[in-house]
């Protein structure tokens, strides 16, 4: 009985909190040098340096960044809803973080979960994360409300806008990859894919690219990333919903940004672009991509960062390269052309899979 209770005491407890540690440590650490990275690809994209000043070639920049930040007064506008404009930043960063406990970075081993690339597989995990993914908004939109400032409250106000619009389109667009797998399991769609041969953005040619398109589109967007940073626009709104705030409250809203994009590159990584697989798992003679020499799950799991890493390139390029929409065009993009499109994305995969197989 004490063996028994001790194994599942380790299996169920232990070895979750040990990934969970290891998986806030790691996004953390990307989060910070995706802020450098961004930096110093703007910088070239502008024929400029970018950061060069703290350590060799500037690498130590993020940890400076982070020093400064905690060293920040943390200021309280006298006239703001004091519990609502300190739970705000919480309820941006908390949900982007959570979604990352079902997020598959690696196959699942045959040892079982606790040797698995990712914390838990939950059989309606594409639900959790959709409904997760949603909470965001609130925080966008308490920290505009309680701050007590016109443009705090204009930004909190089209952030939720923005993102309520977004969300439609972004869902229909994840329901096509579900069809596809015929599971809500992200494993599962993952393994999927790998049975079909094929990622799911070719999947159904050409309703996969094109949910996959609108996906990326809507989630640039759910993340107030350019061309679609209305919230926060700076020549408008100072700095929008986050305006009144400093410090390390500041730097949560920071940091919720960078974790949003990494959870939607994420979750686009894993439904549409094979998760952990190869690019084209069902061509042998491009077996040498799987990286075989590696440790079992590590070939999987360096796969998966390299998809993830090249998703924070373009958005880091877009902002680089696209000027920011007015809020009318960026309310006819979602409404006028996202959504029509998505819902036929849906219809014409259901359609096919009904009738053709």
């Amino acid at each position: 009985m004490g063996d028994f209770f001790g194994e599942t005491l380790y299996v169920y407890a232990v070895v979750p909190f040990i990934k969970i540690i290891a998986a806030i440590v790691v996004v953390l650490t990307i989060i910070a040098y995706t802020t450098f990275a961004e930096r110093k690809i703007l910088g070239f994209l502008q024929v400029r340096m970018g950061p060069n000043r703290v350590g060799p070639w500037g690498l130590l920049q993020p940890i400076a960044d982070v020093a400064k930040l905690l060293g920040k007064e943390d200021v309280i506008p006298n006239r703001a809803v004091k519990w609502a404009y300190v739970l705000a930043p919480c309820l941006v960063v908390g949900p982007a973080l959570l979604i990352l406990s079902v997020i598959p970075f690696g196959p699942p081993s045959s040892k079982g979960v606790a040797s698995s690339w990712f914390i838990t597989d939950v059989n309606v995990g594409l639900l959790l994360v959709v409904a997760i993914a949603s909470i965001g908004v609130y925080g966008l939109l308490l920290g505009g409300w309680a701050s007590n400032n016109k443009f705090s409250m204009m930004g909190g106000l089209r952030a939720a806008a923005q993102m309520i619009s977004y969300e439609v389109p972004q869902g229909f667009s994840l329901v096509v990859p579900l069809l596809m797998a015929g599971t809500l399991s992200l494993v599962g769609i993952v393994e999927a894919q790998l049975t079909q041969g094929r990622w799911f953005i070719f999947g159904f040619f050409p309703f996969g690219l094109l949910a996959f398109f609108i996906y990326f589109v809507a989630g640039v967007a759910e993340s107030n990333r350019n061309p679609f940073d209305l919230p926060e626009a700076e020549s408008e709104l100072v700095a929008g919903f986050h305006t009144e705030y400093s410090g390390m409250r500041f730097a949560l809203f920071f940091l919720g940004e960078y974790a949003n994009m990494i959870v939607i590159s994420a979750v686009a990584v894993t439904m549409f672009l094979g998760g952990w697989l190869r690019p084209f798992p069902s061509v042998e003679w491009l077996s040498f991509l799987d990286l075989a020499f590696l440790p079992a799950g590590l070939a999987g799991l360096l796969w998966f960062l390299i998809k993830l890493l090249a998703f924070l390139f373009v958005y880091i390029w877009f902002r680089g390269t696209f000027p920011r929409y007015r809020f009318d065009q960026l309310m006819d993009l979602g409404w006028k052309w996202l959504i029509p499109a998505s819902v036929l994305a849906v219809v014409a995969t259901s359609l096919w899979k009904v009738v053709l197989l």
